[in-house]
């Protein structure tokens, strides 16, 4: 009797061990899908990063970006830049620090003390 539910215990957990097995199988089927498909969009992205990046480069050409100073210069108004409108650090004025609100002040004189 104890050997029979014995056999019938360890035969129930392989059955479980299987099914688990099986499900996990799946699982890890399914997340190296996932993995490639993202694999392939980070590549897609790359390789639209790229052309974006040739695209840009050949846009801003000097040589083109001149043309076009050229053309619209009377629209545009542009001049080139002189030295002299460069400044220093120094010329800078920076904004001064906003004061914090004091919202419950507290007397710490000692001009008036209570007995």
């Amino acid at each position: 009797m104890m050997r029979s539910l014995l056999y019938v215990l360890t035969a129930l957990s392989v059955i479980g061990l299987a099914f688990w097995a099986y499900r996990e199988n799946y699982r890890t089927q399914e997340a190296q899908a996932e993995a490639q498909h993202l694999q392939n969009a980070i590549g897609d992205a790359r390789a639209r990063l790229r052309v974006l990046n040739a695209e840009w480069a050949y846009l801003n050409r000097p040589d083109r970006l001149m043309d076009l100073v050229e053309l619209n210069y009377d629209k545009l108004g542009l001049l080139p830049l002189q030295p002299y409108q460069f400044g220093r650090i120094d010329q800078v004025a920076f904004p001064a620090p906003p004061e914090l609100p004091i919202t419950n002040p507290v007397d710490v004189s000692n001009s008036e003390q209570q007995p």
